[in-house]
């Protein structure tokens, strides 16, 4: 167990940091859970509503340090790709 006040004082924090982070990163993966199921139910049009917000999700995520650069990228551009495929999908009658 630590016994300097600042070693203390850094297990504190670094617990409240992980709280948040958990929190944060949790927020990321239902964001994108929703955009997955969207695109796998073929409604066009909750997707394309969620892709703006699920973007910004992932945005944060990155900047805050939950993710790194590219994987946040490579989110965005699957997800994107997996739209705009089912954009261009011929419609079921």
């Amino acid at each position: 167990m630590a016994n300097h006040f600042s070693s203390l004082k850094r297990i504190r924090i670094t617990e409240r940091r992980t709280a948040v982070n958990k929190i944060r990163k949790s927020r990321l993966r239902h964001a994108i859970r929703a955009m997955r199921r969207a695109v796998e139910k073929k409604d066009l049009a909750a997707a394309t509503a969620l892709l703006s917000k699920t973007f910004s999700v992932i945005d944060r995520a990155s900047k805050w340090g939950i993710i790194k650069d590219n994987t946040a990228s490579r989110y965005k551009s699957r997800l994107h790709a997996r739209l705009k495929a089912m954009e261009g999908a011929p419609k079921a009658a």
